[in-house]
């Protein structure tokens, strides 16, 4: 009877060992790190808390231009998950840098018109009405395309469309990424082109619009599995869960369909 006692207590105390060491080992557990657009780093900000909120698993998010992050892996950084344009993706996947089966669509976006809370709506409607906007601007601002920014690369195509490069030149400010529009929230600018994505979250600026449909341009960006990562495995267990029915409603709220 003893020796039942002993050995339960042993059975006991081996039980809280393992339990203990289990929730040491969780707890220790490097961070998933991500390098993502900027277009997606809001709502994958939001995602990334709620994940470690459900699972304890910490999301490190590096935050850059598509251009900048392959760039950065083209001169051997690594990351467990990185998000980019599909068409950069694509070509991460052919430089073998990213699993290909880990490859999943995240969601797709397009480009705005940020104004100043409070100032008159512009007319956006139409190509033309577009274009008198500008012109009539006293300033707008938007992200570099030196810099390897998407909507600023794209835009900068559209004002070549429109006639009016040379025009808007000395009153455009060019920055390198990020919130670009928060100029506009500081009055520092009068229009602000950027991803509706990074329109929403700023204060103080509201979302004029999208660009007139025949200037539109949709991207779709994709996230995949380094095949360098650390952690393949968790990287694979937090892309699930941006990817799943449950997170269909931060995309939309950050802007991802709006266009």
């Amino acid at each position: 009877m003893m020796l039942f006692k002993i050995s339960r207590k042993l059975l006991t105390a081996m039980a809280a060992g393992i339990c203990c060491w289990s929730m040491t080992a969780h707890a220790a557990a490097p961070a998933v790190t991500v390098l993502s657009a900027g277009a997606v780093s809001d709502v994958m900000s939001k995602l990334a808390t709620e994940f470690h909120d459900q699972t304890g698993r910490s999301i490190t998010l590096s935050v850059g231009t598509v251009g900048a992050l392959t760039d950065r892996i083209a001169a051997g950084e690594s990351a467990d998950i990185v998000i980019v344009t599909s068409q950069a993706m694509a070509e991460l996947v052919k430089q073998g840098k990213v699993a290909p089966d880990s490859v999943v669509e995240v969601g797709r976006v397009g480009v705005g018109v940020a104004i100043r809370e409070g100032d008159p709506v512009p007319d956006i409607s139409t190509t033309e009405s577009f274009k008198q906007t500008l012109l009539a601007a006293q300033s707008l601002v938007y992200a570099d395309p030196a810099k390897g920014a998407s909507s600023g690369i794209y835009f900068a195509t559209v004002l070549d469309r429109l006639g009016i490069a040379a025009a808007v030149k000395d009153k455009s400010i060019l920055l390198p990424g990020g919130f670009v529009v928060e100029l506009v929230a500081q009055g520092k600018a009068e229009i602000g082109i950027h991803q509706i994505t990074e329109i929403l979250p700023v204060k103080g600026v509201v979302l004029a619009g999208p660009l007139p449909p025949e200037l539109q341009k949709v991207t779709t960006y994709s996230a995949g599995i380094m095949t360098a990562a650390a952690d393949p495995g968790s990287a694979g267990e937090f892309l699930r869960f941006v990817t799943s029915k449950d997170a269909a409603p931060s995309f939309t709220a950050a802007g991802f369909g709006r266009f």
